[in-house]
């Protein structure tokens, strides 16, 4: 890269490049765990339209210990059903989602984007240790033996005096055209399936309710999707045809056209935007290059058929921010790091295959391959096959960091489990899970942790921050600070299921390692300490 003469210098322990929905909750994260985080983003202002619709119950769960829970109501609303038709309108599959999902929120929910970065930054702008840079650009990066050194200077001024900012580490959020990527020489696989679609972001002038709320018609003629888009909102968008380019299509005379087929005129709505989306399918290989690591739209990209795109993101922030808090405080060797990579790459490619197979059905324009889909669909649905919801996005954790039985063996669920979210109560008060009990590690187990842990195992567990928790049944009575009762029953059958007591579960929600009695449970909390490494000493009691 290009190197200027700087001037002063500003520390921080992380550096985030780009302040969109990523990076705002991965800066959030790390400083509300009290970590100094400098955010760097070329445009001098949030913009101002949606991209992403939609978010999934894990996502609502970490945008919740972000500290924005309350808020996510008044940019959202209930998903409801998605329908998928043919061009005759025959029901080729439809989906109720849930309003109870996995993590205690809906499994789906539409919403409205600058709604979510309005509360984002807000919930930022009360942290005193984050400090946001608007309408600043990196123009140089390089790395030290202490961490990183970033040259910005105002946006589209050359002239202007750049400044340098240095932390000991940086994560790049920063979009598809990453300049953290690009200075860390990232390589990058492509799977080759790209489509062109038109988008309309609508604002009707009067509500009504969409019978489906979210349609999905696959017309070989012009595949077309319509969804919330959050309260108050749509969204429309069309597939490019053979013999149509990009800028007959991206007029908002042929937008206004098209939405009158859809029963959309000038009459009805607002059209806010239109623009020419190319969606496509590839993920960075490696995602972290020494002290630089990529996060969001800089290491992955997808179809949006499954709705992963923006949910991966905060996947990413969620497993990147805790890691990078024990590195920052001591308590961990930095190369747990590379189970980053390890596990949100896996996740992501299995994403990215769904979003393609998806978009393969959705996007056919060839009519006889429509026909032979129609029918192998609507035989499915008779024999009742295409009933409920598909395959998950997101699967278990297969590798990473995750306790091992033995050496060698790769780790036995429920490890790498996403673990469930229900209601608990305990000293009068009742509500989520993290809510109540807290964020960061969980030891979670139905038996008495007395006589689980003796005083070197929870001096661990307290260097950590870990919540000691027992579960009682529903019905119970919490007579123990330690002591929340199972109020909805999520608990006892989610031990039941994974025939186990005893559960430690990482800050990001996913299950480290699981235990039947005292000696199981030994064994992962060594094996937990030995992969933190020697920052971590087994402690003396």
């Amino acid at each position: 890269m290009h190197t200027t003469h700087t001037t002063a210098h500003e520390d921080a322990d992380v550096l985030v490049v780009g302040y969109g929905p990523v990076g705002q909750t991965l800066s959030v994260l790390l400083a509300r765990r009290g970590h100094r985080v400098t955010v760097v983003e070329r445009w001098p202002s949030a913009y101002a339209m949606p991209r992403a619709v939609n978010f999934d119950s894990e996502s609502a769960r970490i945008l919740a210990a972000a500290g924005i829970g309350d808020a996510i109501p008044s940019f959202s609303e209930p998903s409801g059903t998605y329908e998928w038709l043919n061009a005759e309108g025959r029901t080729l599959l439809r989906i109720e989602a849930s309003q109870e999902g996995r993590c205690g929120w809906a499994d789906s929910t539409a919403m409205y984007q600058p709604g979510l970065e309005a509360a984002l930054e807000a919930r930022g702008a009360e942290l005193p240790s984050l400090t946001v840079l608007r309408g600043q650009e990196a123009v140089d990066l390089r790395t030290t033996p202490y961490g990183v050194e970033l040259t910005v200077r105002p946006t589209g001024d050359d002239t202007a005096r750049p400044r340098t900012l240095t932390a000991g580490w940086i994560v790049g959020c920063d979009g598809a055209n990453s300049f953290v990527r690009e200075v860390m020489g990232a390589t990058v696989t492509d799977l080759g399936f790209s489509h062109d679609w038109l988008i309309c972001d609508v604002a009707p002038y009067e509500q009504r309710v969409y019978e489906p709320n979210n349609l999905q018609v696959c017309d070989p003629e012009r595949p077309r999707t319509h969804v919330s888009a959050g309260p108050g909102h749509r969204r429309w968008e069309f597939m490019r045809v053979a013999g149509e380019t990009v800028d007959e299509l991206n007029t908002p005379h042929r937008a206004w056209q098209l939405l009158a087929r859809e029963g959309i005129t000038p009459q009805d709505a607002v059209l806010e935007r239109h623009a020419v989306y190319t969606f496509n399918a590839r993920y960075t290989d490696q995602w972290r290059t020494g002290r630089m690591l990529l996060a969001g739209d800089a290491a992955h990209l997808m179809p949006p058929f499954a709705a992963q795109g923006m949910c991966s993101g905060f996947r990413d922030a969620a497993n990147l921010a805790w890691k990078l808090d024990l590195v920052l405080t001591d308590r961990a060797a930095d190369d747990i790091l590379d189970s980053y990579t390890l596990e949100r790459r896996a996740h992501v490619q299995h994403a990215i295959g769904m979003s393609v197979n998806l978009g393969r059905v959705i996007c056919q324009d060839d009519p006889v391959a429509a026909a032979e889909r129609d029918a192998t669909m609507l035989a499915a649905r008779e024999r009742g096959v295409g009933a409920g919801a598909p395959r998950a996005a997101i699967q278990p954790l297969k590798d990473g960091l995750l306790h091992r039985r033995a050496a060698g063996r790769p780790p036995r669920r429920p490890s790498g489990d996403l673990t469930p979210q229900g209601r608990v109560s305990r000293g009068g008060v009742t509500g989520l899970f993290d809510e109540v009990v807290g964020l960061g590690f969980v030891l979670l187990t139905a038996d008495d942790p007395a006589e689980l842990l003796d005083a070197a195992d929870r001096a661990f567990l307290a260097r950590l921050g870990t919540h000691v928790v027992q579960v009682l049944p529903a019905g119970s009575r919490a007579s123990a600070p330690h002591q929340v009762v199972d109020v909805d029953g999520v608990y006892e059958a989610y031990l039941a299921e994974c025939r186990t007591r005893t559960l430690l579960v990482r800050p990001d929600f996913y299950v480290y390692g699981a235990a039947a009695d005292r000696e199981e449970l030994a064994l992962v909390l060594t094996g937990l300490r030995d992969a933190l490494g020697a920052s971590v000493p087994a402690p003396v009691g």
